[in-house]
């Protein structure tokens, strides 16, 4: 098992390090998506989806129709 160990150590450390990275990018997404943050950092006008993302903030930001008499 040492020997093991000892032949692929530089392996063992490339593949802590990436699922080290993901790891992070998992976290920090969570994080921005519980404080209402878009993921995608684009323009919605010219994303074919701007309605879908965004529809619960649209739905708050909303003022109310005036009653017509």
């Amino acid at each position: 098992m040492l020997d093991w160990l000892i032949l692929n150590w530089a392996n063992i450390l490339i593949i802590a390090l990436v699922a080290g990275l993901v790891a992070l990018a998992v976290i920090s997404m969570l994080r921005d998506k519980k404080k209402g943050k878009s993921s995608c950092g684009c323009n919605c006008a010219n994303c074919a989806l701007a309605g879908k993302c965004h529809s619960a903030a649209n739905i708050k930001k909303r003022k109310p129709d005036p009653v017509k008499s």
